[in-house]
């Protein structure tokens, strides 16, 4: 883990280096001032002038403080850059992830990963290792001038050091443990807050503001328990730093006070060694806190690689050059979500020809819509075959194979923005003819020329500002616009009205005259005209046939077709 923590590093060592050496020069600066004060303390001894001590002393602080403060600010500068790259590899991976694992994982805790764990990685990278290296200079200078002045104080001096700073280091993996926990906690915390944001009407319509209040303020609780046993053993390693040094202060204060006594050690040498024991006191105070962040970096360090290691689809998709329809063959295919959940394709066999419409119906629960899941390749089935254009779905590239799918899924999701960037979603290089022309044949002619502003009028977060029915055409429009070679339409009409589910019937029928369409239908009434009907039940397929054929042969769509009027 400290090597990736090192890797972070790597891109921005030159400016590192340059931060780094203004930090030492700083730190030299300081070394200086309890050495020049022993010259201010002998000059007053023999009444000389303290003019060239004290001007020496007033100019080491000046420039210790000015070189230290540009290093200051290269540190932060170059610690916001490596939190902006750590998130853009973050957020690059999260959307390159298999479907499969995103369903897993929870909203809330990933945005946790992006925001909090990335920015406690800065705080390790600048204070928790630049920062260090900085203080170990420090203390190993100070140290060396120490030796210089008298070595018997230097040897009581490190004793009290090298006890308590076994203490110490027996905190560390506590803190790294505690704030992995505490991390965790965060950001279970904002998955239940996403949760109540997902389904905010809901909840108020539920009247279930005050539980799921009370869920969050319990998740928010447990992230203060777990932060507060952060706080705790952080506070513990403070302290131990500072009775390091009020320890050796008063050792040193009595074995240097006999010297002093003895002849041994002069006056001054006292003085200026105990003020380099209260200058250890920064050093030692960073090293520690930069173990502290070490600690917690690298718990914040394992939750991003937690993200980074899981495999990723890969990047681009690809135009596709042609345009004929492509069809689609299923053999005797198996699939389940996972191994310790129940099989939802069972053998499942049919076969949809390219061009014209193909519908799949049958009760909830059959596996329609997992049809769609294994054709975008949002999971791979266990076994049998499935054939796109004549070709293995495996053989494709995927950024061709979704290239060549149009799919529109059964909630319509319409993404934050203007009514314009979420019909080109999918298409960005689509015309404004080509744009024009989709947004007559989906019926959203109307609904653009209401808007105050048209295409470009924002149709608030999730499309808040549209009904059911116009976010299914925006949908539908978006997908028609990529001019896909398979079109999927998961419950197209369900939130339509009857008038615009018949015109919708009329914009399928003519997109089936030039492309293969495949829908998924509960009413049956938007696919009666379909050129083949396919009734799955219970992850198997029972029947395929036109409209007629299966009121007649087959008693599960019949009951379907009773149920809707359709049939008596």
């Amino acid at each position: 883990m400290v090597k990736e923590l090192l890797a972070y590093l790597r891109p921005h060592r030159k400016i590192l280096v340059v931060g780094g050496l203004l930090g030492l020069i700083g730190s030299a600066a300081g070394l200086a001032m309890p050495l020049l004060a022993k010259y201010v303390v002998d000059a007053f001894g023999r009444n000389a002038s303290m003019a060239g001590p004290l001007l020496g002393l007033t100019i080491a602080v000046v420039i210790g403080a000015a070189v230290s403060a540009g290093g200051s600010y290269l540190m932060e500068r170059t610690g916001e850059g490596i939190v902006l790259g750590a998130r853009r590899r973050l957020v690059d991976r999260m959307l390159r992830l298999r479907v499969a694992d995103v369903d897993r994982l929870k909203p809330g805790d990933l945005l946790s990963r992006v925001t909090g764990d990335t920015t406690l990685l800065r705080s390790v990278l600048t204070n928790g290792v630049v920062d260090s290296i900085g203080s170990a200079f420090m203390l190993v200078g100070a140290i060396v001038l120490m030796a210089a002045m008298d070595g018997v104080l230097l040897l009581v001096t490190l004793l009290v050091v090298v006890l308590i700073g076994g203490l110490v280091a027996l905190i560390m993996p506590r803190i790294q443990r505690a704030q992995a926990q505490a991390q965790e906690a965060v950001g279970e915390m904002g998955a239940v807050l996403d949760r109540a944001l997902q389904a905010y009407r809901t909840v108020k319509a539920s009247g279930a503001e005050e539980r799921e209040i009370a869920e969050v303020a319990g998740a928010a609780a447990r992230a203060r328990d777990r932060g507060l046993q952060v706080a705790g053993w952080t506070s513990l390693a403070g302290v131990a730093t500072w009775m390091t040094v009020q320890i050796a202060f008063l050792a040193v204060l009595a074995v240097g006070g006999a010297r002093v006594a003895s002849g041994a050690l002069e006056v001054s040498s006292l003085i200026a060694f105990l003020l380099y024991l209260f200058y250890l006191v920064a050093p030692i105070g960073q090293l520690v806190n930069g173990g502290v962040e070490l600690q917690q970096g690298l718990a914040a360090l394992k939750r991003i690689k937690e993200i980074e290691d899981l495999p990723a689809e890969p990047a681009g998709v690809v135009p596709h050059e042609e345009s004929t329809p492509i069809g689609v063959e299923f053999r005797d295919v198996v699939f389940r979500y996972g191994d310790d959940r129940p099989i939802v394709h069972n053998g499942v066999t049919f076969e949809v020809p390219a061009g014209g419409l193909t519908a799949l119906v049958g009760p909830s629960g059959a596996g329609k819509s997992t049809v769609f899941a294994l054709l975008e390749r949002f999971y791979d089935h266990q076994d049998g075959r499935i054939l796109v254009g004549g070709r293995d779905i495996r053989d494709w590239p995927l950024g061709e194979l979704r290239a060549a799918l149009g799919y529109v899924e059964q909630d319509a999701p319409v993404l934050a923005g203007t009514l314009r960037e979420n019909l080109l979603f999918a298409a960005q290089d689509a015309t404004e003819d080509e744009l024009r022309s989709v947004i007559a044949r989906t019926r959203l002619d109307d609904l653009v020329a209401r808007l105050p502003d048209g295409l470009e009028t924002p149709v608030g977060h999730r499309g808040v500002l549209l009904s059911g029915g116009e976010r299914q055409r925006v949908a539908i429009a978006r997908a028609l616009l990529r001019k896909p070679r398979l079109l999927l339409l998961d419950e197209a009409t369900s939130q339509l009205d009857a008038v615009n589910e018949l015109r919708l019937r009329e914009v399928i029928a003519e997109v089936a005259a030039e492309t293969t369409v495949l829908v998924i239908a509960h009413r049956l009434s938007t696919v009666t005209g379909a050129d083949r009907i396919v009734v799955m039940e219970g992850g198997t397929v029972r029947a395929v046939g036109r409209h007629d054929e299966l009121v007649g042969e087959d008693e599960l769509y019949r009951e379907l077709a009773a149920t809707q009027f359709l049939a008596s």
